[in-house]
């Protein structure tokens, strides 16, 4: 019988689980015995009745004692060097072969990693922290590391070892980061961390850095790889490379993959298109009904995005989550495509199809709050670690969320990784970055006394302001022509200003300002509408101070607000018009574009997270008429130049007449960056048509009707202008020359000028 070469207080340690470096026990270990160099091989394992230890070099076994207890075993091996070793373990009836992992010690984080990490600057973080795949000694198995610098230990739990903490326990390093190998377990084992705080409590959470988690109310991490996947879009990210998107047609499909269209399981439905009838009902879902894959939605829904001609689409959040309700907002995988939709690969694949054709990806993004579930990043190493400790700081009551602590530089290095992991894993083209205003403001939503102000008084967050120009900094230095949106509904400054000038360094803002303007001026009876003019032109006031998107967003069709269609005054006809004449106006407004799903075809019923859009509405014939519009409106709005080149430079963008408020009529120009052409622009917002409205133009010639709200294949009274006017030599609204038209009621009018039709009759 071996001589115990290890004190019963070092067994205990092991055995109550309370060594912050089991490795200083467990493994082997050169010690001398007698005189000559042996080495000692320990090793915990519950529920073992019997232990050996295979040298397959000598390919001999030596049996191991219980030493202090009767599941720590020891036995001494003379032999000159003891690598990749394994153990015989006899439990009942059974026995299996392992390899220790206490007998791999190489770290996979350098302390260059740990440096940067500490520091807030280790970009790609998620390639050390989480579960890595790897081969040590060539012994294939997984790397563990989780950052939880104020936990008394840190276990493994996973289907590995039958979520038993005894088993895997972690060793800490100097920055509070815990690892471990675990040989000979590979992609798809499932797992989650035990930790400890110094009071005894446990914590079973999920991995922060986790690249899968298992499909809600289970919540274990899942190993994953994520480099075997071969993209297909060198061409698209590199044009993207070359390209500045402020200056290229952004229109943009926002959509909540759960509740666009499910299928049942019994057989998938067809996609969508308006000539059929549709085989889901949309106020409750048939029994059977299932969530379209990735893989499905990149087969129904791109070609549905594509035909209707929009440049990108909008995805709520997709990151994994544990509330359907929640719309994704609530994210406690922030390194996890959602698994309600499939596996990581299923996302790339739904990434690159979009960019096969022609259709770029933003993602909504949520830095500035989590949530209390207790698998996750909530207290996670038994302290307040990703939150404020503090309430007045670190807790949204109206959402019963907490905040995000910016002040620590591991925690902004957690999410600044998190915005590149996107970008750099899955291709996305941009990012939606969530509630703004709630991070810039210690005061949000709180009331006098449940705040602190900052160092100087004040109630900006300063922490979060320095966090947001570090994201927006690295995402455009290491991925050029990509997109940045901040919802953000204040008088922040210089939201979408370059950070090198003391912005937040977004390249756009959503202008939510426009959109309460619109809202409130189409809701209005068209008679009042002459009182409120200013709803229609003071958005150009401010529009150069930002780099604005225009969007009506899923905001604004739930929680009683009423769909776009339901919110527009008059009988159906009208209701119709209405819609079309302000979607017109949006895309001929300076501004990139977005609006959720189920406008395109005029939904009657608020988005219901919980079912589908209502697709039956495209058998009738208006609405397949509202979904054309959309269609030839994209096609506009992307074949002119003149409609994007300038959106943010004054140069684009000039009134012609927006003074007459008695009949609710304005009219402008837009100007093409490249070239010398222009649209003309006019909008009557009334029911009440105009035969001879006359407006001056800044050219002689022939202007072309590009495009009529109110034409009849639109669903319109197909009032216009016969194709075209000639100018009248008559100047109008200082300019030298000017149209006399005829203003279809709720309608909007683009004109072009017809330069080889303009020469050839006058000679040019």
């Amino acid at each position: 019988m071996s001589i115990a070469t290890i004190a019963q207080e070092q067994v205990n340690r092991i055995v109550w689980n309370q060594h912050h470096d089991p490795f200083e026990i467990l493994g082997s270990h050169a010690i001398e015995q007698n005189g000559k160099k042996v080495w000692a091989v320990r090793a915990y394992l519950p529920n073992a009745s019997a232990a050996w230890v295979i040298v397959p070099q000598e390919r001999q076994e030596y049996p191991m004692q219980p030493v202090h207890h009767p599941h720590f075993f020891e036995c001494t091996i003379e032999t000159p060097e003891l690598a990749n070793y394994q153990l015989r373990i006899q439990e009942g009836e059974h026995e299996r072969v392992i390899y220790d992992p206490y007998a791999f010690r190489s770290p996979g984080l350098t302390e260059f990693d740990l440096h940067l990490f500490a520091e807030g600057n280790h970009h790609r973080i998620y390639e050390k922290l989480g579960a890595h795949a790897t081969e040590i000694d060539g012994v294939k198995g997984v790397y563990f590391a989780v950052w939880a610098p104020n936990a008394r230990n840190v276990s493994l739990l996973g289907d590995f070892n039958l979520w038993d903490g005894r088993k895997h326990q972690m060793r800490k390093g100097s920055t509070g980061v815990w690892e471990l190998f675990i040989p000979e377990i590979g992609v798809g084992a499932h797992y989650k961390y035990e930790i400890k705080n110094f009071e005894g409590h446990i914590y079973e959470k999920s991995d922060p850095f986790a690249f899968q988690q298992e499909p809600r109310p289970k919540t274990a991490s899942i190993v994953t790889d994520l480099s075997s996947y071969q993209w297909n879009d060198e061409d698209w990210i590199e044009k993207r490379r070359h390209a500045d998107p402020l200056t290229q047609p952004v229109s943009v499909y926002e959509l909540h993959l759960g509740s666009w269209l499910h299928a049942s399981s019994a057989e998938p439905p067809t996609l969508p298109n308006g000539e059929t009838e549709p085989v889901v009902i949309v106020s409750e879902l048939k029994p059977g009904a299932r969530f379209l894959t990735y893989r499905e939605l990149a087969d129904r829904l791109i070609p549905y995005v594509k035909d209707l001609g929009y440049t990108h689409v909008e995805l709520l959040p997709i990151a994994e989550h544990p509330f359907d309700g929640s719309w994704g907002y609530q994210v406690t995988g922030y390194y996890a495509p959602t698994s309600r939709f499939g596996s990581a690969e299923d996302f790339m694949y739904f990434v690159d199809q979009c960019h096969q054709n022609g259709i770029g990806v933003i993602v909504d993004w949520v830095p500035g709050h989590f949530p209390k579930d207790g698998h996750g990043l909530a207290f996670f190493d038994g302290t307040h670690l990703y939150e404020h400790a503090d309430p007045r700081k670190g807790e949204h009551k109206e959402w019963g969320t907490l905040v995000f602590n910016y002040n620590r530089n591991e925690v902004r290095n957690f999410l600044a990784a998190n915005a590149l992991f996107w970008f750099d894993r899955y291709h996305i083209d941009g990012i939606r970055v969530d509630a703004v205003a709630s991070m810039l403001y210690l005061d949000y939503c709180r009331k006098e006394g449940e705040w602190v102000t900052n160092q100087y008084g004040g109630r900006e967050n300063l922490e979060a302001a320095d966090f947001l120009r570090q994201v927006n900094h690295l995402i455009f230095s290491y991925f050029p022509g990509v997109l940045s949106i901040a919802e953000e509904s204040t008088s922040w400054p210089m939201v979408s200003w370059p950070t090198y000038t003391g912005g937040l360094g977004f390249n756009l803002k959503w202008n939510m300002g426009w959109m309460h303007d619109m809202l409130d001026y189409f809701s209005m009876d068209p008679w009042f509408r002459q009182f409120h003019q200013n709803n229609i032109t003071f958005s150009m006031w401010y529009n150069h101070s930002e780099n604005f998107m225009l969007a009506l967003s899923h905001d604004e069709v739930v929680h009683g607000k009423s769909n776009m269609i339901g919110k527009m005054p008059g009988d159906r006809w009208q209701k119709m018009a209405n819609v079309r004449c302000l979607f017109t106006y949006m895309f001929a407004h300076p501004g990139k574009k977005t609006m959720f799903m189920s406008m395109e075809f005029g939904q009657w019923s608020e988005w219901n997270v919980w079912a589908d859009l209502e697709w039956q509405l495209l058998q009738f014939e208006p609405h397949q008429q509202l979904k054309q519009f959309f269609k030839e409106l994209n096609q506009l709005y992307r074949s002119e130049p003149s409609l994007y080149t300038q959106d943010f430079a004054r140069e684009g963008f000039d009134w012609i007449d927006c003074s007459d408020n008695r009949h609710s009529v304005v009219s402008f120009i837009r100007r093409d960056k490249d070239s010398d052409n222009f649209i003309v622009v006019i909008c009557n917002f009334t029911p009440q048509p105009h035969s001879h409205y006359r407006i001056g133009v800044p050219e002689k010639g022939f202007y072309t009707e590009l495009f009529n709200s109110d034409a009849r294949q639109y669903g319109g009274s197909n009032m216009g202008n016969l194709g075209g006017k000639w100018t009248d030599d008559w100047s109008m609204h200082n300019r030298p020359y000017s149209l006399d038209l005829c203003l279809p009621p709720l309608g909007v009018l683009m004109f072009k000028l017809d330069k080889e039709k303009t020469a050839e009759a006058l000679g040019y």
